[in-house]
């Protein structure tokens, strides 16, 4: 009987580590302007082309000698990403619910596509810059949708 459960538990092992998991992220943001009159751009983004952070990274030797000089901003930029676009938070007579009801839809229906395609909602996060008076004007509120995906080595 012992013999039986030891052969049990090393096969168990090998099975175990024989299907090696990797889990990937991916991250979608969605920016809702709260410009008064429909004047400002909101929209659902998300990246086509994924690039590696390794590539903009360095190491500081001394606290203080960096190469980030080398390293050039304009390499950073994705150029493949898809826009959805939302509706304004505000209207030209204030806040426009129908528009939120809106863009709800909108959200709901890009998180439902990502679901079907094996990705689960692991976080959301968000913040806002809001309009701060009299002659600002400007304000975006941001999410990002961050899912993960499970997939075979």
């Amino acid at each position: 009987m012992k013999k039986l459960l030891i052969i049990a538990a090393i096969t168990f092992g090998f099975l175990s580590t024989s299907n090696a998991q990797k889990i990937e992220y991916k991250v979608i943001t969605s920016i809702e302007s709260i410009v008064p009159m429909g004047i400002g751009r909101s929209r659902i983004i998300e990246e086509k082309d994924p690039i590696e952070a390794e590539n903009f990274t360095t190491e500081r030797t001394d606290g203080k000698k960096s190469k980030q000089k080398a390293v050039k901003r304009a390499d950073a930029k994705v150029n493949l990403f898809s826009e959805t676009k939302l509706l304004n938070f505000y209207s030209i007579a204030g806040i426009n619910f129908q528009n939120i009801a809106s863009n709800d839809a909108l959200l709901s229906s890009k998180i439902n596509q990502l679901t079907s395609q094996g990705w689960e909602l692991a976080f959301v996060t968000s913040g806002v810059e809001s309009d701060s008076g009299k002659g600002d004007g400007k304000g975006i509120f941001i999410t990002r949708y961050i899912f993960k995906k499970q997939s075979e080595i």
